[in-house]
Parts: C-alpha cells; structure tokens; sequence
C-alpha cells in the first residue's frame, strides 16, 4: 500500500475514534493523529517536493497536531470535564452512521472528475471525514467535543484541497490555516465563559436561556 493511501485510512480510523469514544480526551488525541496524518499527506502526495508542499506540510503538522490539541487539552483541565455524557445518539449508532459516511462517501467519488495522479482514496476519505464532522458537530452536546466535530469537517476540506495543491497559492492555504486556529480560539473562549457561567458545557443549557 503506497504511503499516502495508508496515511489516508489512518485518517479514517481517527474520525471512527471520535465517533465511538466518550472520552474527550481520546477525542483530543484522535484529532491530533489525524492533523499528524494531514500535515506529512501533501509531502507523501508529492513525487516532487517544493517549498510550498514542505511548508503546507510542516504548517499543517504544527498547527493541526500540535497547536490546537494543546489548545482544547487546556480548554478541558480549566473547565474540568472529561466525558461526553449526554450525545444525541448513542455511540454504536454514531459508528453505524461513519461506516454508512464511508459507504455513500466512496459512491459520490465515483461519479466525480478528478484530476490526474491524484489517490483514488483522496476523495472519498475527504468526503466522509467532512460527513463524519459534521455528525460529531451536531450529535454530541458537549461544547469542546462539537469543536472536535468542526476540526473534522474542516480537515476534510483540507483534504479536498490537496487535490490541487499545484494550483492553489500558498498564502491562500495559510490563511485557512489561520483562519481555523483563530475559530478555534474564540471558540475555546465560549467554551470558558459557558462553564463558568452555567457549570456545565453541555450546549442543551443554551436553551435555558431567556431574555
């Protein structure tokens, strides 16, 4: 199996780690291996390497498996929680739902132009990892276990990005870069004011809320 390929299914395997774990700790480590996965994916891509294609990878290695990871372990520790005790489905079921991602991800690949050269797993692993987010985003109700679900569906759009890494200008990917890490810090400042208001991070408190 070529590099990128088995890069590819481990990026699978941590979006299948988030769905079946309550944990947020392991959702955390999840989504580190998988930034990990994403950052060397343009170098394994890649016959011919570049400074763009080295300083996406080393960017996105930072940013993804190292910066933001740190960022939402020390949103946990402040606020205290550990698990994700009231999803709107249960684990099992959200499982049978990523696999039914994968099933429907590779049947929309098929029907789709890609470019030459690029992985026949590209597509598919961007597009369930973008459904497989948008799952964890909306099900689970704890506040830093739905920006887990927004760093998934955005590594998804990453991937579908590395489609055309030739084409798309450097700066424009750092920018995304930059984008999400200042997402994730206005949302990790939600995550503290919720907590410390109301106790709890679970969003369903949200509803309490009157005027």
């Amino acid at each position: 199996m070529p590099a990128a390929d088995l890069l590819l299914v481990l990026v699978v395997l941590a979006d299948f780690m988030v769905l079946g774990t309550s944990r947020l700790t392991t959702c955390i480590r999840a989504i580190a291996l998988q930034g990990l996965m994403l950052g060397a994916l343009p170098i394994a891509l890649t016959q011919h390497w570049s400074l763009h294609i080295v300083g996406l990878a080393v960017g996105s290695t930072v940013v993804k498996s190292l910066v933001l990871p740190w960022f939402l372990r020390r949103a946990i520790r402040e606020a205290a929680v550990r698990r994700e005790v009231e999803p709107s489905i249960g684990f099992t079921l959200s499982l049978v739902l990523g696999i039914a991602a994968v099933a429907i991800a590779f049947g929309v690949s098929q029907r789709l132009p890609l470019p030459a050269g690029v992985s026949e797993l590209l597509v598919p692993v961007a597009l369930a990892t973008v459904i497989m987010g948008f799952l964890t985003l909306t099900t689970r109700s704890k506040a830093v276990t739905q920006v887990v679900g927004y760093l998934m569906l955005e590594n998804g759009i990453y991937l579908f990005g590395l489609t055309s890494t030739d084409r798309v200008p450097f700066l424009v990917e750092i920018g995304v870069l930059l984008d999400v890490f200042v997402a994730v810090f206005i949302m990790g400042i939600v995550v503290f004011h919720i907590n410390r208001e109301f106790d709890s991070l679970s969003s369903i408190r949200l509803t309490e809320l009157r005027d």
